[in-house]
């Protein structure tokens, strides 16, 4: 397996798909998951000759689960030793949920010619807390339940949330995969409980408004009407207008998870605005 070793010393695990003069593409997953999360887009990209890169964040699956650095500053910094290390110029980054944030952050601060293009994939900027400056967003409360679930059975709640909100599958008529709920658990189950419990506070608290203003490079912004995790009019299209090249694209129905349960439409997609 390869890891990269940051500053701190925590092993950053990561997979390197295709030819090493391909334009790279690299693959930030969410919370509270693993690299293995974009397989689909992993296989897709690779089959169409792109350099496919996607790392486990430290505390989740294969990484080193350290005592801290469980915030974005230290999410971006691990990004930015892995582009150091492979050396990625022109790579496109593309982010889901948390890693849309971790995304984010990255970019605003990448080196000059390491970045060509973003996406932003159900994310969570620009901030998800209900803040006087962001009225829409989600009280605390609604996070506080979550460290409580996890807190308290995290086994069990790592199947409720794929069961229920996360791929919508709690919607009358969803197409319920047992597979992906299974995979889900197993990639959580694979991380540390600390650092799923701390990256609650950094996925739903962090603002992301100064981030996505200095970010000059296009940056797609994708983002379903029935997402019940990251509620569409308090992140995608608001996350749009703060970016300077910033096109939204909106999916009528799609929940928070359809990078795997509408992958036929994402990746044309997603390829579409890499080749474009």
């Amino acid at each position: 397996m390869s890891f990269v070793t940051t500053k701190d010393g925590a092993n950053i695990f990561y997979k390197d798909w295709g030819p090493r003069n391909a334009q790279p593409i690299v693959f930030h997953h969410g919370w509270p998951l693993s690299a293995d999360d974009w397989d689909t887009q992993m296989l897709f990209f690779v089959g169409k000759g792109y350099r496919v890169i996607a790392h486990d964040r430290r505390g989740h699956g294969r990484s080193s689960q350290t005592a801290d650095g469980h915030e974005m500053d230290t999410y971006a910094a691990d990004v930015a030793a892995l582009t150091d290390a492979l050396d990625l110029k022109n790579a496109v980054h593309i982010g889901h949920s948390t890693g849309g944030g971790e995304v984010a952050r990255y970019v605003a601060r990448a080196k000059p010619g390491r970045v060509a293009k973003a996406v932003l994939v159900s994310a969570v900027p620009p901030i998800m807390l209900k803040t006087p400056a962001n009225p829409g967003g989600l009280p605390l409360e609604v996070f506080d339940g979550f460290r409580a679930a996890l807190a308290a059975n995290r086994a069990q709640f790592f199947i409720d949330v794929p069961t229920g909100p996360f791929y919508g599958f709690n919607r009358p008529g969803a197409k319920v995969s047992q597979g992906l709920i299974d995979r889900w658990w197993l990639q959580g189950m694979m991380g540390a409980a600390n650092a799923h419990y701390e990256c609650i506070k950094a996925f739903s608290e962090t603002d992301f408004t100064e981030d996505l203003k200095k970010i000059d490079v296009p940056v797609l912004v994708m983002h379903g009407t029935d997402d019940q995790v990251v509620p569409y009019a308090d992140s995608g299209p608001l996350s749009a207008k703060l970016l300077k090249h910033g096109t939204l694209k909106s999916y009528d129905g799609y929940p928070h998870g359809m990078l795997s349960t509408h992958a036929d439409v994402i990746n044309p997609d997603l390829l579409a605005f890499v080749k474009g």
